[in-house]
């Protein structure tokens, strides 16, 4: 089940906590935030490789082309036994912004999304069937768990790929990551 956890960000105090999707969505939408749940239009198998899951996708993604305009997208897919998986969570576990959106397709598994808007702190807790797409310059983090389990589309505008410009601001040190957040659900 998704959830958002709206806390302060300068002292994590709790604010809300919501786990009705169409109340996630009302609330990331004022922000900027799009958030939405899609379904495949054809079943997946279980090992399905990226052929597969655009294929399946296919509608949704094509919607979603015609608003952002992809230069590129990927699926990509860590389990808890991926030799770098340690490396490639601390990759996005400290606070950064794009240049350009970031949007993630969760086709499988969870991961949660911490974005950080003035004084205030969304914990965006997104699972199988969740799009998140994070506007530009908006400061925020991703962790995936000490044993990553989740496939993803990842959509990118920009010719390159996942760029990050890292803020250098501590702010992850004050909240619960994946595991405690799951954790404590």
């Amino acid at each position: 089940m998704s959830t958002l956890t709206l806390c302060r960000s300068d002292s994590a105090e709790r604010i809300e906590h919501l786990a009705d999707h169409p109340a996630i969505v009302a609330k990331l939408a004022g922000l900027g935030v799009r958030f939405e749940r899609w379904d495949a239009d054809a079943p997946l198998s279980a090992d399905a490789g990226q052929e597969e899951v655009l294929a399946a996708y296919a509608g949704s993604v094509e919607r979603l082309n015609k608003e952002y305009g992809f230069q590129s997208l990927d699926v990509v897919a860590l389990r808890p036994d991926h030799p770098q998986r340690t490396e490639l969570r601390a990759k996005y576990l400290n606070e950064h912004i794009h240049a350009d959106f970031e949007a993630r397709f969760f086709v499988d598994g969870a991961g949660l999304f911490y974005v950080h808007l003035g004084d205030q702190l969304y914990m965006i807790l997104c699972e199988k069937g969740d799009l998140i797409c994070v506007p530009a310059g908006v400061p925020h983090w991703f962790d995936m768990g000490a044993a990553p389990d989740f496939k993803c589309i990842r959509f990118f505008t920009t010719p390159n790929g996942w760029e990050a410009e890292f803020t250098g601001d501590p702010i992850k040190a004050r909240f619960p990551d994946y595991d405690a957040y799951r954790a404590a659900l």
